[in-house]
């Protein structure tokens, strides 16, 4: 089913609202989550449920709520045929078990925010009450986040009960990305490079040696070092050398899957092969979950 771009984002907001607060979603809280007119919500939304893909709840508690086909409108059900989606417990990606299917239709009732997960590999490596993640898939850059309730060891198959479904935006990193970069310079003392943060309200910066950059800081390196009494000592000395760029115009779904691989919270955007930018994980959490 082909939605318009405006569609398939009120869709997508209704699902995690759904999923959220396991209740029927106002109009209204819809228009607030995406930050658009409610007048143009309430107007999309008929065009929705003409298309199946929501019903109306009637009453003072009534709202929305999506249908199984509203998940399959968004290709929330399966993956690329042979694709593989690393599956992640705790942060911690979990080896020899990957994801290759998702159906939300077979189950007695797919709106109750379950799913059937096709596992590959080492099925017995999950457990029923494990929080996991799922993603993001190769073509939409889906996450799901749940608990396991079930598993079928023969069919090697999960239950998987949903808290969250997160279809992430296909847009450059530079859009998001914060576009001043403060930098320290490597003789800088940990005190020095703590009022800079302080002043400039960030939590990390680049560290220049001339015109080089050739680490970051974090206020998580400032912390220790003043932990053990080290005021004076320069940032050299604790920075993480050789820190990770990403080209401006990569997806933010590579941008999360970096900072997640690498376990850091930024990274430098280059564009023409030059610093261009920062982009951090409250970056991308502002783009996805607006207030």
């Amino acid at each position: 089913m082909d939605l318009t771009p405006s569609q398939s984002e009120i869709l997508n907001a209704v699902i995690n609202l759904f999923q959220k607060e396991d209740d029927a979603v106002k109009g209204e809280k819809v228009a607030e989550s995406i930050n658009r007119n409610p007048g143009t919500i309430r107007n999309q939304m008929q065009s929705l449920k003409a298309l199946g893909l929501i019903e109306g709840v009637p009453g003072p508690k009534g709202g929305y709520k999506p249908t199984s086909k509203a998940y399959q409108a968004l290709d929330y059900t399966t993956f690329d045929e042979g694709e593989r989606v690393e599956i992640y417990r705790e942060g911690e990606k979990i080896e020899g078990a990957t994801a290759t299917e998702i159906d939300l239709t077979t189950l007695p009732q797919p709106d109750a925010c379950k799913a059937s997960v096709r596992i590959l590999g080492e099925i017995r490596v999950l457990e029923e009450g494990d929080e996991i993640e799922i993603g993001p898939t190769p073509v939409n850059k889906m996450l799901i986040k749940g608990t396991v309730v079930g598993r079928d060891d023969l069919e090697n198959n999960i239950i998987l009960k949903i808290k969250e479904i997160h279809s992430l935006p296909r847009i450059p990193v530079k859009d998001i990305a914060s576009k001043e970069i403060i930098y320290l310079s490597y003789d800088d003392t940990i005190k020095e490079a703590a009022g800079i943060m302080f002043d400039k309200h960030i939590k990390g910066a680049p560290v220049k040696k001339d015109t080089e950059i050739i680490g970051i800081v974090t206020l998580t390196d400032i912390a220790g070092a003043i932990y053990k009494g080290d005021l004076d000592i320069k940032v050299n000395e604790v920075m993480t050398p050789e820190p990770y760029s990403i080209n401006s115009q990569a997806l933010l779904a590579e941008a999360m899957s970096m900072l997640k691989s690498k376990d850091i919270s930024r990274l430098i955007v280059e564009k023409d092969g030059k610093p261009f930018a920062m982009v951090t994980k409250t970056d991308i959490l502002k783009r996805l979950c607006p207030i």
